[in-house]
């Protein structure tokens, strides 16, 4: 199985055609990535809010240890205090659960715009690839086997006449040659084919 043609002028459109399929996958991967950090921004009043509830409940919880030391009212002042600790707790867990939120939409709108730009670049470069293996494998299939040259010879003359260019014309044109079974003639035709294929003799 060849996957590059022989003849120069096509390969190098083939390897320009895999070299920008290549490109327009790592530019689409660093687009959704960049999306997924712009959307990440919006996680950063959720690291505050998270932030600040965190040191509220913290110093509140603090103020509260200190505070039941006080004797006689020790257990009455550190109540207050404790409930509200557990605010900003609940403070905090309200930050963090935007931040979680931002992170999922931020995950899933990257993914969706890998997989949706890589299937456009596969669709677009991937189909003429594929097809151009197969018919360079059959050609070859057909000039290995008898007769090949034959119907590769009448492949050229029913294909785009500007392959013919390099075929001396004999008396009486290429297509009588061809019906006399004249071996040089169906012999330049099947180069020429095999040139339009993109392969070599």
């Amino acid at each position: 199985m060849r996957l590059y043609a022989q003849t120069r002028a096509r390969r190098c459109r083939q390897i320009l055609a895999d070299l920008i399929a290549v490109v327009l996958v790592a530019a689409a991967v660093w687009f959704a990535l960049a999306v997924h950090d712009g959307i990440m921004v919006l996680a950063e009043p959720g690291r505050k809010v998270e932030d600040a509830g965190g040191s509220l409940a913290s110093g509140l919880g603090d103020a509260g240890d200190a505070a039941s030391n006080v004797p006689l009212v020790g257990g009455i002042l550190k109540k207050p205090l404790q409930s509200a600790a557990e605010a900003g707790n609940g403070l905090s867990d309200a930050g963090q659960s935007v931040q979680d939120v931002v992170g999922r939409a931020a995950d899933l709108t990257a993914f969706a715009l890998i997989v949706t730009s890589v299937a456009l670049v596969l669709a677009l470069w991937l189909p003429p690839r594929v097809r151009w293996i197969r018919r360079s494998a059959l050609i070859r299939g057909l000039l290995d086997s008898p007769g090949g040259a034959d119907l590769l010879a009448l492949r050229a003359l029913t294909g785009p006449i500007g392959h013919l260019a390099a075929v001396s014309v004999p008396p009486g044109g290429l297509a009588d040659a061809w019906r006399r079974g004249d071996e040089h003639v169906i012999e330049d035709l099947s180069r020429a084919a095999l040139r339009q294929a993109g392969l070599r003799a």
